[in-house]
């Protein structure tokens, strides 16, 4: 079973940046797209980033401009930058990826956006 580690939350002040980290622990087979989803207190869970593996990129309008996604596909790996950070981006961040094989989900990174 392919699992997905995240790495890189935390807490910063608005303003500030931070950089998440998610790596499949083996090779994920016929691997189509990898991004980042988040869920805050009371809301749905919605998508922030996603990359496929060809490099195309899309951004929820509430991050675009701020936050960066790039990823390795050799590794199976992929980044969240997060720049000029928002007390609305305090959320749980979770690493998703689709192959044609299935879906995989991490197990979520607590990002809190506070003063």
């Amino acid at each position: 079973q392919v699992q997905l580690v995240e790495s890189g939350g935390g807490l910063v002040q608005p303003g500030g940046s931070l950089r998440l980290s998610c790596a499949a622990s083996r090779s994920i087979f016929r691997l189509i797209r990898m991004g980042w989803y988040r869920q805050a207190p009371g809301k749905e869970r919605e998508l922030v980033a996603a990359i496929t593996s060809g490099g195309i990129t899309n951004y929820a309008a509430s991050v675009k401009g701020r936050f960066t996604i790039s990823g390795d596909n050799a590794k199976n790996t992929v980044y969240l930058q997060m720049n000029s950070l928002k007390p609305e981006d305090t959320a749980v961040y979770y690493c998703n990826a689709n192959s044609a094989v299935g879906v995989l989900w991490g197990q979520g990174t607590q990002v809190t956006v506070s003063s």
